[in-house]
């Protein structure tokens, strides 16, 4: 399993995480995110748009 990037942290009350997506998806094509057991795929398409899918 590759490891997750490190965020650049915003510096606003809630401290959010930012993640570029392009750094998740390592290979260009799409990732894979488990939240509670359930496996979300999250793609980039080729209009530059994101798609999150269970």
């Amino acid at each position: 399993m590759q490891s997750v990037p490190n965020p650049r942290i915003v510096e606003d009350a809630d401290g959010t995480a930012v993640y570029d997506a392009r750094d998740l998806i390592a290979n260009g094509v799409k990732a894979e995110i488990v939240l509670d057991g359930q496996t979300y795929t999250l793609r980039i398409t080729r209009a530059g748009k994101l798609i999150l899918t269970k």
